[in-house]
């Protein structure tokens, strides 16, 4: 058996391999051709740059995730270090792997800034929040970068009660970092038994204050703005305006329709929610999505007064907007780290009842006013007399009413 020392191994493993100088690199990346760029250098040295359109995949962990980011073992995987020697012994293990097309950048990450080329340098997380978010972090469909998406996303809550309140506490704890809350209402005894962001020495509080100071209790990565004020026609625009996504909690038609205008004339997606008794829904409206319909492509226009119960009148089992709430917040953060299958076009029905979860397809609607094909609401209305609220009680508290579970 030959014994080969580092600078024989090197050269054997280089003539196993290809290897591409950083101007061809760039060369195949200007062309547009599908490379999977791999940067397995260690942490320190990733975070002080790497290629822009490179992965991050430490050496020690490359054979073990490299199926996560690319399983066709046909497909160029282009591997770089610091220098090139590493690259050179980690491409010929993916080749005993059967990737048949891997390929080590020649000098490495020093070579490709060296011919002067862009690279990026990242945003990174400290090491508290790597602790924090480690649960997150080892999924390979989030990872770092995702975790950072987040900590950059801004999410609005219209309300902060029964809905808004474990939206708010599990988008917190994901590190969304900066969360708007919407209401203008204060805390009252009867709000404990769903309304989970507040607490005995919170009654009589502004709910604003009561959700900013439980969620920087949990964590103190997250901004919380409070807009403590009713949502109008006046001023949904300048509000919703700043933010990345809208998760509703309202309780009344008014708030509702409201938002829904304003999400569509401003482009942004709306996490959409309602419950009522033992039942809930849930789904996404996203004016960016050409096939997406909005609220109104389901329920045109606002009920008549009197018509449906809210849930101060019917009543709402209090775990109900737990689940729902919860619910919403995946949806957002789905959303805004680019996972999964948002809810676009489909209504998720629930029973808790008999504990039955079903999926409707929504179709958008032509003829809808707002994102129909000849809108006729072209800016925001105030529908408080429309629908028979008088605008004093027209606020979010996290209740909805029967009517669109029931046309649903």
């Amino acid at each position: 058996m030959s014994r080969l020392n580092r600078d024989q191994l090197v050269a054997l493993a280089k003539s196993q391999i290809i290897e591409w100088s950083p101007q061809e690199l760039k060369q195949h990346l200007d062309a547009g051709e599908k490379l999977t760029v791999v940067d397995i250098r260690e942490r320190d040295e990733f975070v002080q740059g790497h290629l822009p359109s490179s992965t991050f995949i430490p050496r020690g962990h490359l054979e073990l995730q490299i199926e996560q980011h690319q399983q066709d073992r046909e497909a160029p995987v282009v591997i770089y270090c610091a220098g090139g020697v590493r690259s050179a012994l980690a491409a010929r293990n993916l080749q005993e792997m059967g990737y048949e097309n891997v390929i080590s950048l020649i000098g490495g990450f020093n070579g490709w800034k060296n011919a002067g080329y862009d690279f990026k340098i990242p945003t990174v997380l400290t090491e508290d929040q790597r602790i924090r978010y480690s649960r997150h972090t080892i999924l390979s469909e989030l990872g770092e970068a995702g975790q950072i998406k987040l900590l950059e996303s801004k999410v609005l809550l219209i309300g902060a009660g029964g809905l808004g309140s474990p939206a708010a506490i599990y988008l917190a704890a994901a590190g969304v970092g900066t969360l708007g809350i919407v209401d203008f209402d204060t805390v009252d005894v009867s709000n404990l038994q769903r309304q989970i962001l507040h607490g005995n020495k919170d009654v009589g509080r502004p709910k604003v204050e009561s959700a900013r100071d439980r969620i920087h209790d949990m964590n103190p990565d997250v901004k919380v703005i409070g807009h403590m004020e009713p949502i109008t026609s006046a001023n949904a625009l300048d509000i919703i305006k700043d933010y990345d996504i809208v998760l509703n909690g309202s309780d009344n038609f008014p708030t509702r329709y409201l938002v829904n205008d304003a999400c569509q004339f401003l482009g942004k997606p709306l996490v959409d929610a309602s419950i009522f008794m033992f039942e809930g829904q849930v789904t996404v409206y996203d004016p960016n999505d050409a096939n997406s319909p909005c609220y109104r492509c389901l329920y045109p226009d606002p009920p008549p007064p009197g018509e449906v119960p809210s849930c101060a009148e019917g009543g709402v089992l209090g775990v109900l907007p737990g689940i729902v709430g919860s619910l919403q917040a995946v949806e957002a953060i789905k959303m805004l780290a680019g996972i999964g299958e948002p809810l676009i076009g489909r209504l998720l029905m629930i029973d808790t009842l008999d504990m039955s979860f079903r999926t409707l397809k929504v179709r958008k609607n032509p003829e809808c006013p707002v994102c129909g094909e000849h809108p006729t609401v072209t800016e925001l209305i105030d529908y408080e007399q429309f629908c028979g609220l008088p605008s004093s009680v027209a606020h979010p508290n996290g209740q909805t009413t029967e009517r669109e579970l029931v046309l649903a």
